[in-house]
């Protein structure tokens, strides 16, 4: 979204990060949440994170320049628990029936990531824009988060990992882990423009906190 701010972006009464972490603290099977914030929004958030409505929030600490610096920054944080849920910031759709739901899927494999079936066909092509497969569409799945994580699984994933990834799973399956995909919702979008944020105002009225 170039210079805009999109986490601390209004949808509805609150800045979008804290709509995105409402329902973790409403969550019956949340415990505890951690913030991972670059620099220049660490001040921010701790202003905003603050009193009993956000019980839950331990800890805000710093990320690194790739994502997953920044997840192994919040698991440091939680290494006393079970289980761990990582969800993007920029995610504010998400609700407490999604983050449940996951972490029963999670119980089958120790690994569950949120997702929903991709309705587009898919063409894989190389760098000259050349088409080299069209994969069976019912086969294919758009990755969202909430993924959650047996704590000894994504620890070790993270401990392996040597390259740049998109998602927490990824790092999983190339552990040897099975990833059980669980469904997610077309609505919980991840705000990276202008006009994802004016579909998230759109949709915000069924979500209302």
């Amino acid at each position: 979204m170039g210079g805009a701010e999109k986490l601390l972006a209004p949808l509805g009464d609150k800045p979008l990060l804290l709509q995105t972490i409402s329902p973790f603290q409403k969550c019956r099977l949340v415990d505890r949440v951690v913030v991972v914030v670059s620099g220049e929004k660490e001040l921010q958030c701790r202003q905003l994170l603050t009193g009993e409505e956000w019980s839950k929030v331990s800890n805000i600490c710093l990320g690194g320049k790739r994502r997953q610096d920044s997840v192994a920054a919040g698991l440091v944080q939680l290494d006393d628990y079970d289980w761990i849920i990582v969800h993007d910031g920029a995610r504010p759709l998400v609700t407490t029936n999604l983050i449940e739901r996951g972490l029963a899927a999670a119980r089958e494999t120790g690994a569950a990531v949120a997702a929903v079936p991709v309705k587009d066909t898919i063409k894989l092509a190389g760098d000259d824009r050349i088409v080299h497969q069209t994969p069976p569409r019912q086969n294919l799945w758009a990755i969202q988060t909430p993924q959650v994580f047996r704590i000894d699984i994504i620890t070790k994933a993270y401990q392996r990992a040597n390259e740049d990834v998109t998602d927490d799973a990824s790092l999983v399956e190339r552990s040897g882990y099975k990833v059980k995909l669980y469904m997610g919702a077309y609505d919980n979008i991840k705000i990276t423009t202008p006009d994802d944020l004016t579909l998230a105002g759109m949709l915000w009225p069924r979500y209302e906190r």
